[in-house]
Order: structure tokens, then C-alpha cells, then sequence
């Protein structure tokens, strides 16, 4: 079965798909994107989350002025139609906004989106990960809007990654221009401290993910404080306990930090009652709708 993709406007098979050559994207990795995971859950198949991630989509692009002239609902139907063409149940969605052929360095008017979709089953959240502090900094958000999703932001991400796989660890744990903890190249970082959650703060060094968001109205539903505040690597050090989440990975945790394994075991875990908590909710088998 070939795979279907959508392209501004058309079902197309993509092995005919392309992107001219002469994009400001291709050149100069400027465009837009995101990640939506779909589940086969209790009540069909489902896109979790998909609104919101339209319009994080449409808010990265507003950033750096690339023209989004699509209805988001419409979107959201298209997503579900990639979907059912190419027999998927759960999936990874990525839609794509790319820019119109430009060799300048001005922003151009012409914009274009991609919406693509396969099979996901790339991480085993019941492993947790070793982990390094990366030597590669988040950028710097007085350089480039660190808070949308941007193509050419993640370089950034695959020099961390490949870093730390490298030296062999599974993943990096990047800090923020101040020397702050940040995120991991492709997701958000809790830590547990005395029965307590903490994370980075909202702030313009992070990307807000919506898989965080997530967590911290589950945990608030369960009666875990949740506290927002810049964290230092000496506290993510001594933390009893760490964990990621993104779309992709959902909750995974970690077992060591520059060799030196985390004192609770990721099983015993706030993050692991999280973990467990967020699953049956992308599966419809728990509601938190109420809240989230």
C-alpha cells in the first residue's frame, strides 16, 4: 500500500509529493510544524489533543510571520481523512507549513502545508532512560523564538541527540542560555522532590508542550502539587526522581543522570501514577475532560 499524504489542497501519493528546491524552507529551514499522536481508543480512533496543536501550529507560524491562511477545523478533518487513506489507528501525525521559493532572507508571502502520517511505535516507555546534561545550550530566545516549532530550531535538537547517543546515553538534558535546566531535545522535564513535582517555568527558553500541560492537570486531579520554577542542575541532580513527556514519547522516565542513577526507581514514581494516568486518558479509558 503506497502511503497518502495531503498537500495544499489534494490526496496525493507521496512518492509524487516534493517541496521545490528553491524554498525558503529547504534553503534556509524556515518553516513550521507539528506532532499529533492518534489512538485507537474505546470510542474509535482518535487524535489527541489536535485542536490544540493546530493552534500552537498556527501561533509558531504568526511568530515569524509565515502566512496560515487555513481553517483549522478543516484541518482537523483532513487529519482524519490522512488517517483512514492510509489505515491508520495509531499514528503520528505531522503536518508541515513550508514557505514559497525565496534565495533572499526576507520573509515570503507565499506559504504551503503538508500533512503526513505513519505508524508509532518508536518508544518503550516502560524503559527509562539514561540521560547526560548536553554540552549543546537550548538557543538563545533573543536569537530565535525558542517557544514555537520551528523547522530550523531543531538542529539544535538533533546535535543534542546525536551528542548524547554518541557517548552513549539515550538521551540529552539540555540547560537554557542562563544555565538553567530547559527541556530535553524533544521534550519536557519534570523532577520529583519530597512528594512533589517540579518543572521549568513557562518562559520564552522552553516550549510550552501540550503533553506538559497535560501532566500537570492530571497531577493537580490527583492531588499532586505541581510547582513552576527555574531549577538548577544541582536540583535536578538531587531530585528523587525524573521523568519526560511530549506527544511522542508521552511519559518516560529517567533512570540516571551523567551516570549516576536517580534515588527512586521510576517505578515507584509520581511519574510512573502519571504515566499510567495519561495512557488511559489518550485512550479514552479514564475522563479528565472535566479539567483538561
Amino acid at each position: 500500500m503506497k502511503t497518502i499524504i495531503y498537500q495544499d489542497g489534494e490526496f496525493v501519493q507521496a512518492e509524487n509529493a516534493g517541496i521545490d528546491i528553491f524554498s525558503q524552507t529547504v534553503n534556509y529551514g524556515f518553516g513550521a510544524f507539528e506532532g499529533i499522536r492518534s489512538y485507537q481508543t474505546n470510542n474509535g480512533i482518535k487524535l489527541f489533543k489536535v485542536r490544540e496543536h493546530f493552534e500552537r501550529l498556527k501561533r509558531s507560524c504568526e511568530k515569524v510571520n509565515i502566512p496560515f491562511h487555513w481553517d483549522i477545523e478543516e484541518l482537523i478533518e483532513v487529519s482524519y481523512k490522512v488517517l483512514h487513506k492510509n489505515r491508520l489507528k495509531n499514528a503520528y501525525l505531522r503536518p508541515l507549513v513550508t514557505c514559497g521559493i525565496g534565495m533572499d532572507l526576507k520573509v515570503n508571502k507565499q506559504s504551503g502545508i503538508t500533512i503526513m502520517a505513519w505508524h508509532w511505535d518508536y518508544y518503550d516507555s516502560n524503559k527509562p532512560l539514561n540521560t547526560c546534561i548536553s554540552r549543546f545550550e537550548r538557543p538563545n530566545p533573543k536569537s530565535v523564538p525558542v517557544d514555537a516549532k520551528l523547522t530550523g530550531n531543531y538542529i539544535n535538537s538533533i546535535l543534542a541527540t546525536t551528542d548524547a547517543a554518541q557517548n552513549g546515553y539515550d538521551d540529552a538534558i539540555q540547560l537554557d542560555a542562563r544555565g538553567y535546566v530547559a527541556e530535553a531535545p524533544g521534550a519536557n522535564i519534570f523532577i520529583e522532590k519530597n512528594g512533589k513535582l517540579y518543572t521549568p517555568e513557562i518562559s520564552a527558553y522552553i516550549l510550552p508542550g501540550i503533553t506538559r500541560a497535560t501532566i500537570i492537570k492530571i497531577a493537580k486531579q490527583l492531588d499532586i502539587e505541581v510547582i513552576e520554577k527555574l531549577i538548577s542542575v544541582e536540583e535536578l541532580k538531587n531530585a528523587d526522581s525524573a521523568f519526560l513527556c511530549s506527544t511522542a514519547v508521552e511519559v518516560v522516565g529517567l533512570a540516571s543522570l551523567d551516570d549516576i542513577p536517580f534515588k527512586t526507581p521510576f517505578k515507584d514514581s509520581l511519574g510512573a501514577t502519571l504515566q499510567r494516568a495519561y495512557k488511559n486518558l489518550v485512550l479514552d479509558k479514564l475522563s479528565f475532560e472535566v479539567i483538561i
